[in-house]
């Protein structure tokens, strides 16, 4: 069995891992890090220390009344994406140790479209 970092636990949620093919398991936020251990098989785990966290970005629609993933992206290993049963209540843990400004909102598809086409228009205006 896996040893945890953390040696206080506040919040333990049923969530899935959207590394590879989607894991189910439970995420765990304690004083030290941000885990997720599986259902299925042991050695199937994702321990991210909070000092390795550069920041959180939640995928927020409806106005922020549905929040179907959110994403941890670490300063060397990449970017982790996650949702769990009740995200609100896991994104309120993880901000007692992520710095609220580290935590930020996915652009929703309108503002991606906009973008890109802010983008092409300046394309053009280079020719």
């Amino acid at each position: 069995m896996v040893q945890s970092l953390n040696s206080k636990v506040d919040l333990v949620k049923d969530g899935t891992s959207f590394t590879g093919l989607n894991e189910y398991g439970k995420i765990m936020i304690g004083d030290n890090a941000f885990e997720f251990y599986s259902d299925r098989d042991p050695k199937k785990f994702i321990q991210i220390p909070w000092e390795e966290v550069d920041y959180i970005v939640a995928s927020v629609m409806l106005r922020g009344k549905w929040i179907p993933r959110f994403a941890l992206k670490t300063k060397k290993s990449g970017t982790y994406t996650f949702s769990a049963k009740d995200p609100k209540k896991v994104l309120r843990a993880i901000r007692e140790y992520v710095d609220p400004s580290k935590m930020v909102r996915s652009l929703g598809f309108f503002e991606v479209l906009k973008n890109s086409f802010v983008s092409i228009g300046r394309k053009w205006q280079k020719k």
